[in-house]
């Protein structure tokens, strides 16, 4: 079983992606007047981000694609760090801090977001001018936790406003309230297996395969709680 979830552990990953996104579509009349529709668009990108981010796999698994790929082999994209770390790493962070900054009331938290944002997008495009070869070769540590970071601050901030709020009754029954749980629970585990990296070996096999479990097992996690709370939850009860 351990050996079928790691050699399918990618085509797995795309397939969660994409049901959560058609679940997304089917159920956006339901959130269309309101401001957890942004939260569709973003799952629709992330689908989007990495169905094209699989390019490596695509052009050594099809022969079509071979000549792209003898071409992608002399150039710096021939790995796709560089296409994670730009529209992963800090687009869907941004597309996220976004999403907080609308669905948050209080004008001085939409504050905090903006002035955050602006500080990590600044940081990041920085330290990634300065760190090329590693943009195109490895993930970016700083940027990916940085990135954690502001995310579980937008979370924070959400939590605080609605814990001040009579929205608390019915946290359940909101989209937003279930999406901030469980992104903050996904990134919280997530951003932790950064920091055992420094161990990574490619020859350890029993590392990668913790590995692939934890990030195949995290985002099933993630992404059904995500299906299921598209169907469940009640826009009007929006927080």
């Amino acid at each position: 079983m351990s050996d079928f979830l790691y050699k399918y552990t990618s085509q797995l990953n795309d397939l969660i992606l994409i049901v959560c996104a058609v679940i997304g579509i089917i159920f956006y009349k339901k959130y269309k007047n309101y401001n957890s529709k942004i939260f569709i668009y973003y799952l629709i990108y992330v689908a989007f981000v990495d169905f094209i981010g699989s390019y490596p796999t695509y052009v050594i698994e099809y022969q079509q694609l071979h000549g792209l790929r003898d071409y992608l082999k002399e150039t710096s994209f021939s790995r796709n760090y560089w296409w994670f770390t730009t529209f992963w790493n800090l687009g869907g962070v941004l597309f996220m801090s976004y999403y907080y900054y609308k669905i948050l009331l209080n004008s001085n938290f939409k504050k905090i977001v903006k002035y955050v944002c602006f500080i990590f997008l600044l940081s990041s495009t920085t330290y990634i001018s300065q760190n090329l070869d590693s943009f195109f070769n490895s993930q970016l540590k700083f940027v990916n936790i940085f990135g954690a970071l502001v995310i579980l601050n937008c979370i924070s901030l959400y939590f605080i406003e609605i814990l001040n709020s009579d929205k608390i009754l019915v946290f359940y029954k909101s989209l937003n309230s279930i999406v901030s749980i469980t992104m903050f629970l996904w990134w919280l585990i997530i951003t932790s297996l950064l920091f055992y990296e420094v161990y990574f070996s490619a020859y350890d096999i029993g590392y990668l395969n913790l590995r692939s479990n934890v990030y195949l097992f995290s985002n099933l996690f993630m992404y059904l709680t995500f299906s299921l709370a598209l169907i469940w939850c009640d826009p009007e009860q929006e927080i």
